[in-house]
């Protein structure tokens, strides 16, 4: 029987949401029309006010749903649930002030509680789901609400959502089985039983099963159907991974041609519209960044001018949207002998061969690099150095948000090159607030993928916000 947690956990968001935003709005009142006796707009006495707020809030609920703020999708990642949850909040007091202007009724005594309904609706309903993740989370460890999945398939995505699915107490998901297990499938060590065939798998697993997931497709159709309609007949939950899943790694879309089904697969969701938006918001707030940081950059370029004499930035080719080669800008942070020479080059040249070696067995990266001048260790541990790369932003080279600039030899390495270059590079991006040069090269290739293939202009914004954090806790600078 197919798993109603999901359902019974959207309820309880609906009730909880409701009730934070009750609260919200009765504190609003509380802190403006008891606690503070400057005179009010208008006299709603409270009893009236809970009333009108208690009819109005459904409209609340409406447009979360509108923002998929009860669909899993959103709930199950703090960031994207962050910023919807924001942006429904702001929507929701927006009509309920549309309403009282066109129903020529009072609503809020004062335009103080509006303000305060608004910061403690988001605060109040984000600190409600905060607090049911945790018990969500903390019912999955006592199996409470775990969906139960079948795995059938002998393929290597097999292995990977059998261990993507490990921690039950996160996911909430179980695997209880697998049909078609080889050498490589972590089913010893994780006590998951394994099956030669499908029937014998559902007859072991009876009512505890939840939903079926096939990454493989039989080259028989009768047995793909069997397993299709034992889901439908049991009312389980059925997904399954096409054929050359590596076709449908991008922005999908389900449409008619000439009245036949196609399913059209884009390189990344960065378009037409999107594009626009985009770079309009480069643009202004590039601008806006440079007038900001222009005194920092000014000092910045003076002490190194006056450090050596040598130019005050560094240009290096890479490669954005396109395969289109660029000069990239950056705050010369080398000593004037070896800035633009190759690491191979410049270690030899200072008669330390060995380092080389070093540098790019850590990563492209060794502490107390030797051709790094102490100004230049100072505005790289800062990101200072990166503030030129506005510019580039400006110009138009590369993004604000987007996948790492590298150079040509670094991607040509990458077999998926051609997905990661259909949108602009980026000053910051997915990979460098995932862990900067605390993950691997092929990690970071694959949270750049994501970005791509994943893009929207909200993601961006959160992105920003987490570079921040990350330079203010200097992780992963080098």
């Amino acid at each position: 029987m197919k798993n109603n947690s999901s359902l019974i956990y959207n309820v309880f968001l609906v009730i909880g949401d409701f009730l934070a935003l009750l609260i919200a709005f009765v504190v609003a009142y509380i802190l403006r029309v008891t606690l503070d006796h400057t005179p009010i707009s208008a006299h709603i006495h409270a009893f009236t006010y809970v009333t009108i707020l208690t009819t109005l809030l459904p409209f609340f609920i409406l447009v979360f749903a509108l923002f998929s703020l009860y669909n899993s999708r959103v709930y199950d990642y703090r960031f994207r649930e962050l910023g919807r949850l924001a942006v429904g909040c702001l929507v929701g007091v927006m009509g309920i002030v549309t309403y009282s202007y066109l129903a020529d009724v009072s609503i809020f005594p004062a335009r103080l509680v509006l303000l305060y309904g608004f910061l403690l609706a988001f605060c109040f309903v984000l600190l409600f789901r905060t607090m049911a993740r945790g018990i969500r989370r903390q019912l999955f460890r006592y199996g409470k609400g775990v969906t139960n999945v079948l795995l059938v398939g002998d393929t290597k995505l097999t292995i990977e959502l059998t261990q993507m699915l490990a921690n039950t107490a996160v996911t909430g998901y179980r695997v209880i089985g697998i049909v078609g297990c080889n050498e490589f499938t972590p089913t010893h060590e994780q006590h998951i039983p394994c099956f030669t065939t499908f029937d014998e798998a559902a007859t072991v697993a009876g009512t505890q099963l939840h939903t079926i997931i096939q990454t493989e497709l039989y080259a028989s159709g009768p047995k793909n159907t069997d397993i299709l309609v034992y889901a439908q007949g049991h009312h389980l939950g059925y997904s399954f991974v096409p054929g050359n899943a590596d076709l449908f790694t991008g922005n999908i879309e389900a449409e008619l041609f000439q009245s036949i089904p196609v399913i059209t697969v884009n390189q990344t969701a960065l378009t037409g519209w999107g594009r626009v938006a985009k770079r309009l918001a480069d643009v202004v707030l590039s601008l806006t960044a440079i007038i900001i940081t222009s005194p920092i950059m000014l000092v910045v370029a003076i002490a190194i001018k006056l450090y050596d004499g040598g130019p005050v930035f560094f240009l290096h080719p890479r490669l954005t949207r396109g395969n289109r080669v660029f000069k990239l800008y950056k705050f010369r942070s080398h000593n004037l002998k070896y800035s633009g020479l190759e690491p191979e080059e410049a270690f030899a040249k200072m008669g330390k061969p060995e380092l080389a070696i070093e540098y790019r067995k850590n990563g492209d990266m060794i502490p107390n690099d030797p051709r790094v001048t102490p100004i230049g260790r100072f505005i790289r541990r800062t990101s200072i150095d990166e503030l030129a790369q506005l510019f580039n932003v400006l110009k138009g080279d590369i993004s604000l948000v987007g996948p790492r600039a590298l150079v040509p030899r670094e991607l040509q390495v990458y077999s998926k090159r051609h997905a990661i270059l259909s949108v602009k590079a980026g000053i910051t991006g997915l990979a460098q607030v995932s862990g900067r040069r605390d993950i691997s090269f092929d990690e970071r290739r694959q949270l750049d993928l994501y970005y791509v293939q994943n893009w929207s202009l909200l993601g961006d914004f959160v992105i920003m916000i987490r570079t921040f954090w990350v330079v203010l806790n200097k992780r992963g600078t080098a």
